[in-house]
């Protein structure tokens, strides 16, 4: 047969311009068979020969049809062909969809679900998804951007306290290792008020606290100098001075003071723990079911303060009530929280803010009553100290003694009696007694007791399994509606009068981003057995 006519010039360019496919990848529906059958009427072409092979067409006349793509005008005109899928653009993951994605995409999406199942976990990815962006967004919302953060860090860079401005002579708050005072700093056009945090003798901590990473329950630090502190700060006299200092004697001041380390902090903490707990027991009495359930969420914020620096293995926490810092969220409080606040139940912000190597043996003890303690219980060095604190300090929140007296109890297996006052008493005695058991290897770890915390505070509660029995299907079911609804309750609070989600929305949208039913499973067997 004589061979076809020479494609026009245009063609031939527009076709070698295309990039060309190997001979064996032929997609099923390869338009090649159909273009030549129908418009040539002869046999599709030969595969190239191997360089140096005869041909039976000279390469000046031979059309540049087979492999190459000329004929993509042809899917303009309504054709489906199969060989351009593989060109589409990949089907969006779960994690990326989004309410203002495409329909085109959405599509691609839905063709490759076969059942409502499919559907259901994309909904359920889609979930898991946004409360991971919602609490991302929270936590920049009560820490502030890293971005800001570094730009703070270079403009307090050399400073001294001649580029503050002290905003009150007296401490605002005195922890067992240092006093923090509010100072002034002049930042994008306003003042920012941070803290001035001068360590007390003996109780320096930079090296360590210089090199954890930022979180939520650890104190940051964005500056640090060495200077004289300035005349007019008052530092207050201890017990024993001011016994030996005549009566009405005005308080010593800070220039008498050799040379110190100053470190600012952009938190400002207006209380200790241990100031806190000792101002509330009218508030645990009158109010006892608010007032544990913050007891809850405060020492929530220890165990995952404790849980970073593990990951970290730098420093340990200093979880002595007299070291934990109380700081207001910057959320303003509306409607329900305002009661709460003019009741003294808003959560704050609780910071470890003192911190001692892991190489140290044990911390210097605040009293020689807590030494006997920890020398009695023959506590080993880092770890396992961290579970026995927390164990003493659920006491100490809740008003029950645990001195001396209490810890020889411990040692015959008694421990002091937590009063019933409300439905988180049952299950902190039970936290505490597994964070205090006479055995070490049966002692819950700190991430064992987050979880427990984490399950008192938002359940599952033991009536889910009055009815039915624990399952992991079933705990599967509960987290899955459980996240659902938060959602839906994150929602609704953002076009009411609740107001913008703070510290606990944060700490329960974690919660509900972790958790699996395995986790439950075995917490809700600890808590509840």
């Amino acid at each position: 047969d004589p061979l076809p006519p020479p494609l026009p010039k245009k063609q031939l360019q527009r076709a070698e311009s295309l990039p060309e496919q190997g001979p064996s990848r032929h997609y099923r529906g390869d338009p090649t068979p159909w273009a030549s059958s129908i418009l040539y009427s002869i046999p599709p072409p030969h595969s190239p020969h191997q360089e140096g092979a005869p041909s039976s067409i000279p390469p000046r006349d031979r059309p540049s049809w087979g492999p190459k793509k000329p004929l993509t005008k042809s899917q303009s005109l309504g054709e489906p062909l199969a060989w351009s899928s593989p060109q589409k653009a990949p089907s969006p993951t779960p994690a990326e969809l989004t309410f203002g994605t495409a329909d085109g995409e959405l599509g691609q999406l839905l063709q490759l679900l076969e059942s409502p199942a499919g559907v259901c976990g994309v909904v359920l990815g889609c979930q898991v998804a946004t409360l991971a962006r919602l609490s991302a967004r929270i936590q920049e919302k009560l820490l502030g951007s890293e971005e800001r953060q570094q730009l703070l860090e270079a403009e307090l860079a050399g400073k001294n306290w001649a580029a503050l401005s002290v905003l009150d002579r007296e401490p605002c708050c005195e922890s067992g290792d240092a006093w923090y005072f509010r100072v002034g700093f002049a930042f994008e056009q306003s003042q920012l008020v941070c803290a001035a945090k001068v360590p007390k003798p003996c109780f320096a901590s930079l090296g360590v606290q210089s090199s954890l990473g930022a979180h939520c329950s650890i104190q940051r630090l964005i500056g640090r100098f060495t200077d004289r502190l300035p005349w007019e700060l008052v530092l207050p006299r201890s017990p024993g001075e001011q016994s030996r200092s005549p009566s009405g004697e005005e308080p010593a001041r800070l220039a008498t003071c050799p040379v110190l380390q100053v470190l600012i902090s952009p938190e400002v903490p207006y209380q200790t723990l241990a100031g806190f707990v000792k101002g509330s027991h009218s508030l645990h009495r009158t109010s006892p079911g608010h007032y544990e359930r913050l007891a809850c969420l405060l020492l929530l914020q220890v165990c995952m303060g404790l849980e970073h620096l593990r990951v970290q293995n730098v420093g340990q926490g200093d979880v002595c009530p007299e070291n934990l810092l109380l700081v207001k969220c910057p959320c303003p409080a509306q409607s329900q929280q305002d009661q709460e606040a003019s009741l003294g139940l808003a959560l704050p912000r609780l910071l470890i803010g003192s911190f001692f190597k892991v190489k140290d043996k044990r911390r210097p003890y605040s009293t020689s009553q807590e030494q006997d303690w920890t020398e009695g219980l023959a506590a080993p060095p880092s770890p396992l100290a961290d579970e026995l604190n927390v164990g003493m300090l659920i006491y100490e929140i809740l008003h029950v003694d645990i001195s001396l007296e209490n810890a020889l109890g411990f040692r015959s297996n008694r421990l002091p009696e937590i009063p019933s006052l409300s439905i988180y008493s049952t299950g902190l005695k039970r936290l505490a007694m597994l964070l205090l058991h006479r055995d070490p290897c049966k002692r819950v770890t700190i991430e064992q007791a987050r979880s427990i915390l984490q399950v008192l505070l938002w359940g599952p509660r033991q009536e889910l399994f009055a009815r039915s029995k624990k399952t992991l299907a079933l705990l599967r079911s509960w987290v899955e509606v459980k996240r659902a609804l938060l959602l839906l309750k994150l929602a609704e609070n953002s076009v009411g009068a609740v107001g913008s989600p703070g510290l606990e929305e944060w700490l329960c949208c974690q919660y509900f981003k972790e958790v699996t039913e395995h986790t439950l499973y075995q917490v809700t067997q600890a808590l509840y057995t």
